[in-house]
């Protein structure tokens, strides 16, 4: 038994588990770090310690020592060598496509399988925890899990692999990468003790692609918000604004893609400009860290709403989240390619309370999670005609206080806190079972 302190109170955490993550303090860009940095938390109040098997930062993109001092003290993490093919093994900017299968950095899997392996003999943890979207994670996990013969749980979030709706095209195009990926889930449904999803979605295709699986083994815990956080940016009163004009934010990358893609949204703006209904004194879009900057610049400068659509870098992360509690309303991207998923943004923005506005299919997890909760502001991605006819009437429902409020007691239900005592009582009761 090991005490240690969590959250100012002591804990005698029992039970040891080793936590897989790619994505772990300091990377930068990803929901992924919340994911697992917050389940690092929280674990120990329902007397599981955690071990973490991560990268070394140079495998990173991008990094930022935020969040570094969150993690708690007494939570051991193992950082091993990992290259990112695209950066570090291209030659005048290609590099083969075996270096990047399933992923651009397979090669964390060459010194974490041995080196995790050394770990779990020196702690003995009694699960073995790993996170998606690298596939090359859950194969080290997979890898360490034979060895060992510890039980293992795959937390998947979303598909490794999904098929466009509407045009029958498979995802990731690369079939090469597409059969590793589906060669490392298929080894995760017939081996790891739990499979754990973000979304009834994700759950749904996994069914319909193992039609034989136990689906008592398969699990849906959700992303959320960290409750500290926001209690910490509630303190500052300086970021909480009354004055116009009326500002929607959207916190996140943009792609030109049918899955994030803005273009829709902005001809719908220009045409609420052309109408008179809307002008830069009267409304503002942030865009914060979008990606694509200088392409949606020059397509704002197009359309003229260059005065209404403002583009800005990133920002540290509790600096964004008291963005989002100071905005007039927030907003949503998800196209129909991303149907079975819903952005880890929606929990954080649930908390930061302010309206929501969604451009998403009606068919897709995101439209039918947000109608599940009272939110109904939603147009999907790709109408004009729609994308206008809803934003106005949503500005309206603010600029007269007419947006339904969310309970609270409903908007708790995904703090991480409450997800993470989820996800113990699943590991306890792979121990109580006895699963292999």
């Amino acid at each position: 038994m090991i005490l240690r302190r969590a959250k100012g109170t002591i804990f005698v955490a029992k039970n040891k588990i080793l936590m897989v993550a790619f994505h772990f303090p300091p990377f930068s860009g990803s929901s992924g770090v919340q994911r697992t940095l917050r389940f690092c938390q929280y674990l120990p109040i329902s007397d599981w310690l955690p071990l973490v098997l991560s990268a070394n930062s140079r495998a990173y993109e991008k990094t930022s020592n935020e969040l570094l001092s969150e993690i708690p003290s007494s939570v051991e993490v193992r950082r091993v060598f990992a290259l990112d093919s695209a950066r570090h093994l291209s030659i005048f900017g290609r590099h083969s496509s075996l270096l990047a299968t399933p992923d651009r950095w397979i090669s964390w899997a060459i010194a974490a399988i041995p080196s995790g392996y050394f770990f779990i003999k020196k702690h003995r943890p009694k699960l073995i925890w790993s996170t998606y979207p690298l596939a090359t994670t859950h194969l080290i996990a997979y890898s360490l899990h034979k060895l060992t013969k510890i039980p293992w749980v795959a937390d998947f979030r979303d598909p490794m692999v999904e098929k466009d709706p509407r045009d029958g095209q498979w995802m990731p195009s690369n079939k090469l990468v597409r059969r590793a990926r589906l060669y490392i889930e298929k080894k995760a449904v017939n081996n790891a003790s739990r499979l754990i999803f973000c979304t009834e979605g994700a759950r749904r295709i996994c069914m319909e692609r193992y039609p034989n699986i136990d689906t008592r083994k398969l699990f849906v815990i959700p992303n959320g918000f960290d409750e500290g956080t926001f209690r910490e940016a509630e303190e500052d009163s300086a970021y909480y604004k009354n004055d116009t004009p009326i500002t929607l934010l959207h916190s996140g990358f943009l792609y030109n893609s049918p899955d994030r893609d803005p273009s829709h949204f902005f001809e719908a703006i220009s045409l609420l400009k052309s109408e008179g209904k809307i002008s830069g004194k009267t409304f503002r879009v942030l865009l914060r860290a979008c990606g694509y900057e200088n392409e949606y610049r020059t397509i704002s400068e197009q359309k003229n709403i260059s005065d209404i659509i403002l583009i800005e870098p990133a920002i540290q992360y509790k600096e964004a989240i008291r963005e989002m509690m100071a905005v007039d309303g927030l907003l949503i991207f998800q196209g129909y390619t991303s149907n079975p998923a819903i952005p880890a943004k929606i929990y954080e923005y649930l908390r930061a309370k302010r309206p929501i506005f969604a451009l998403a299919d009606k068919d897709g997890d995101t439209a039918e999670f947000l109608l599940s909760i009272g939110v109904d502001d939603i147009a999907p991605l790709d109408d004009t005609q729609q994308i206008k006819n809803k934003l106005e009437l949503f500005l309206k429902k603010i600029s007269r206080n007419l947006i339904n409020k969310i309970p609270d007691e409903i908007i708790m239900l995904y703090s991480r806190e409450n997800e993470t005592k989820r996800l113990a009582s699943i590991f306890d009761g792979i121990i109580k079972d006895g699963a292999r």
